[in-house]
């Protein structure tokens, strides 16, 4: 805030997407619900820049996400005459042609409304000279140089900051269309405009990146997508979130009254942890220091955040890049009955004979999921699915070769044979490839609502401040004492939400008290994750503490292989690992358990 200035109010910002094709009536909802300043919509997700590639392949112009102004057409009156603006990344690759969009449906509606965008994160036209000029482009996790793995990226794009925002609102944008922004960016520039931040002001900045990071995926902060089941008394569909963000970077995370859900320490501290590595959590205009968070409950379905501390950003940018890794095809068969393994290795043994062998394919992938009971009772208590993926650059291999040769097995494989579905076609996939760029190498622009353009600086940095791989966090070595234990599921004690960060899984645990935070930091080393996990065996692991939270965070590299796009994992984000976690029997202490 510059000296002199009288505090403002805390901001009211809600958001009302977390992903490309999220609940619909969120706007409305979040427009109607209570008094707000400002609305934001996530639209992105490393998948998603993929989807709206090739949706832009079709149509040169598109290219961005079309829900939002689906959404637009049921607000955008009621917004400008709140005096509501509205801050969103669904620009994708097209922010110009959205923004163009907006303003031909405001004409359509006869009102009057100032449209701005956000340009430069789109590096994919300059790849060749950007390596040309000695930025190798190495991949994030395996150090391997862009031009060593002969791949060509369809989409390459920077994590821009909150600054461009910033400047359009400044310059009385009511709509502001962000390209490939951190998600966080949208309420650090909303936040930074309404009260007046510079760029020093770095603890209020980290206090906004945290509230940005909560509220970024909806009403995962709201009781929704929440481990601890018993305590979302209200089963509606939960409320979207609103982070009321002071001057001084502390906030209250809360919801609209009279909607579903439930905002307490523990919804706020399940997305505090959700897709997080190192607590230093880095960001284009700050790094925020997350594990100097204070979570309190202010009141019923409010908690307020603070204390973050902030310090300043790395000199380089994070890119996320996408390439075409090639073409697959899954078939599900159904097992039923008693000799379930036997039939199993009997189908892939067939199978793969008709279609030459593993090795006619780039990759492939066979699962055998157990849903079956002893003395069933019913026909799906005896059946389990053998789930078969094949990936190739050649389309031909995988399409209707592969399907096809599943249904050969229909009259001459094991007893009971059939499929989940019919045979299916391939479907191209794609690849993540993060990196980083020096920001110098970046400009970053806000196209104004009068069409002028502003180059956005970027804040001094500092290049140690940009870590990617650390070792662990130092574990302790000793038990805590003798006392009686029972083997039962750690999600007795513990509650957990888990994600997906390209190819990495990232597990979040926490507990409630100091007693059980005492026992699950000793408890709960890498090694014991190992042992819970046996799917994380022979990868790299880091585990870190956030004290603060009573929480570990477990980062498990190429979980899901190359990312999401390319995962032949049936979770393919890692939505459900914390709670296989939590479901897993380890040796508890009585006396930490409830009843």
């Amino acid at each position: 805030m510059n000296p002199g200035t009288i505090p403002r109010r805390p901001v009211r910002i809600g958001n009302a997407s977390g992903f490309y094709g999220d609940r619909i009536a969120a706007f409305r909802e979040m427009v109607d619900g209570g008094p707000i300043d400002v609305v934001t919509g996530d639209y992105l997700a490393e998948l998603t820049m993929l989807i709206l590639w090739k949706a832009r392949k079709k149509d040169p112009d598109s290219g961005y996400a079309k829900t939002f102004l689906t959404q637009m057409k049921q607000v955008l009156v009621d917004c400008i005459d709140k005096n509501i603006k509205i801050v969103v990344n669904a620009g994708g690759l097209n922010p110009a042609g959205l923004a163009e969009k907006v303003r031909e449906l405001a004409a359509e509606l006869d009102v009057d409304v100032k449209v701005a965008h956000v340009e430069g994160d789109d590096l994919h036209p300059r790849l060749s000279d950007l390596q040309k000029a000695g930025h190798p482009l190495r991949h994030l996790d395996n150090g391997v140089a862009l031009a060593d793995a002969d791949v060509e990226p369809v989409s390459a794009n920077v994590y821009l900051g909150g600054w461009g925002i910033t400047a359009a609102l400044q310059a009385g944008a009511d709509i502001v269309i962000c390209p490939r922004v951190t998600d966080a960016s949208l309420v650090v520039g909303a936040s930074a405009w309404w009260h007046e931040w510079t760029r020093e002001n770095f603890d209020a900045l980290a206090g906004s990146v945290l509230a940005g990071h909560i509220i970024e995926c909806g009403p995962q902060a709201t009781g929704g997508n929440y481990s601890q089941i018993n305590e979302v008394v209200d089963r509606r569909y939960p409320g979207f979130p609103v982070a009321e963000v002071a001057h001084d970077g502390s906030f209250v995370i809360t919801k609209h009254p009279d909607t579903g859900g439930l905002v307490s320490v523990g919804t706020v501290t399940a997305q505090l942890l959700y897709e997080v590595d190192h607590p230093r959590y880095l960001n284009p205009d700050v790094t925020a220091h997350f594990d100097t968070a204070r979570v309190e409950q202010e009141d019923e379905n409010r908690v307020r955040v603070s204390n973050v501390v902030g310090t300043p950003p790395p000199t380089s940018l994070k890119v996320a890049m996408n390439y075409v890794g090639g073409f697959r095809n899954t078939m599900t068969m159904v097992l039923t009955g008693l000799d379930i393994e036997e039939k199993a290795a009997w189908a892939t043994e067939e199978l793969f004979e008709i279609l030459g062998g593993r090795k006619a394919f780039d990759d492939s992938d066979v699962q055998l999921l157990r849903f079956d009971r002893s003395d069933p009772v019913t026909a799906a208590q005896a059946s389990a699915h053998l789930r078969v993926t094949v990936k190739d650059r050649d389309r031909s291999k995988v399409d209707r070769a592969f399907s096809g040769a599943v249904m050969e097995l229909a009259l001459g494989g094991y007893a009971g044979f059939h499929t989940t579905t019919p045979p299916s076609s391939a479907t191209e996939f794609g690849v993540y490839w993060p990196t980083l760029i020096p920001s110098s190498e970046v400009e970053h622009v806000v196209v104004h609502h009068d069409g002028s353009r502003e180059t956005i600086p970027h804040t001094a940095g500092v290049a140690a401040a940009r870590t990617e791989s650390e070792p662990a966090s130092d574990e302790p070595t000793h038990d805590d004492g003798d006392r009686p234990v029972t083997r039962r599921p750690i999600g007795h004690v513990v509650a957990a939400r888990s994600g997906d960060k390209g190819g990495k899984a990232n597990v979040g645990v926490w507990t409630d008290s100091d007693e059980r935070w005492n026992w699950l930091r000793v408890h709960l080393t890498v090694d014991r994750f190992v042992e819970l996990v046996p799917e994380a065996t022979g990868l790299n692991i880091s585990r870190y503490e956030f004290a603060n939270l009573r929480a570990l965070n477990f980062v498990v590299d190429r979980f899901l292989g190359d990312g999401v796009a390319s995962s032949t994992r049936p979770d393919a984000q890692a939505k459900g690992l914390g709670e296989y976690l939590r479901a897993r029997h380890t040796d508890v202490p009585d006396e930490l358990v409830d009843g």
